[in-house]
């Protein structure tokens, strides 16, 4: 899969400002020239398989992610990623524009002498969000702490998304606040796919060796299963979103008492708001 692309800035604007327009193969080059040959000072996030970049296009931003040169790269779970996202297209779920897999040759001393050593670059272009994770808005202080018609509209939007994705037979697996993403408007879009499976149409669970996900967003039944023959299913996903939500609902990411909660959302809410109708809500 390694893409000898020949697309311009142009296609790639065409491609983001045209949402049925499909994802294409980006060069090397373009990527490197959009992101200041990827500079630090556009760099918007890092994770344990990549750093995103903030890309330019004229005058809009799109997001692209590089993903960490290791020895042992999960080819398998790259392309597995760019299948599962151009699968799915939904307003919550993150836009995807594009990718590049390229090898590039380059000089290196090996053993006293220089050596052409072949390096794989891979990359995935993404429409870009301006308000970051969702994490952002939980153990936030009170200027930006969410209301209840944005919790409401985000947890709908999350559960959209998510049954899209089981629709199409894709599981998550890593479902977590810092992976649902936010743009002005507030619409939450789920992204990261690096994690994600898709079932066959008359499969119901995936068997992994591999714990898959993070900590506190997986379901039990998955962590204590036999390491031997974990079972992935949509529950896995189901489970990550509760969680979520009560996170969203509760304010923090820390246990806490269900009356302190109530006091929090009736001292938010505003007077307006009875006790019983806060419970009811």
């Amino acid at each position: 899969m390694d893409c000898k692309a020949s697309a311009t800035r142009e296609d790639l604007e065409f491609i983001l400002l045209n949402e049925d327009a499909q994802p294409k193969p980006l060069p090397l080059s373009l990527l490197a020239d959009i992101t200041s040959d990827f500079s630090d000072k556009n760099i918007i996030g890092r994770g344990g398989f990549g750093i995103v970049y903030k890309g330019f296009i004229g005058n809009r931003t799109v997001a692209v992610k590089r993903l960490l040169r290791v020895l042992h790269f999960d080819e398998d779970g790259f392309y597995r990623e760019i299948k599962c996202l151009m699968k799915v297209k939904h307003q919550n779920v993150v836009r995807f524009l594009g990718y590049c897999n390229e090898t590039r040759g380059e000089m290196a001393g090996f053993n006293g002498t220089l050596v052409m050593a072949q390096e794989e670059e891979r990359l995935l272009c993404f429409q870009y969000l301006s308000k970051g994770g969702l994490n952002n808005y939980i153990n936030a202080d009170a200027s930006s702490a969410l209301e209840w018609e944005q919790c409401y509209r985000i947890i709908n939007g999350v559960c959209q998304g998510l049954h899209q994705l089981h629709q199409h037979n894709i599981l998550h697996m890593d479902l977590k606040p810092e992976n649902i993403l936010l743009g002005n408007d507030m619409v939450p879009k789920i992204a990261d796919f690096g994690l994600s499976r898709r079932l066959h149409e008359d499969q119901s669970y995936v068997i992994t060796k591999n714990l898959c996900g993070t900590r506190g967003y997986m379901a039990p039944e998955f962590i204590d299963s036999n390491p031997e023959n974990r079972a992935i299913t949509k529950k896995c996903d189901l489970y990550s979103l509760g969680v979520i939500i009560m996170e969203l609902l509760t304010g923090t990411r820390e246990q806490c008492a269900v009356n302190d909660v109530l006091d929090s959302w009736i001292s938010r809410l505003g007077e307006s708001k009875t006790n019983s109708e806060v419970t009811r809500i």
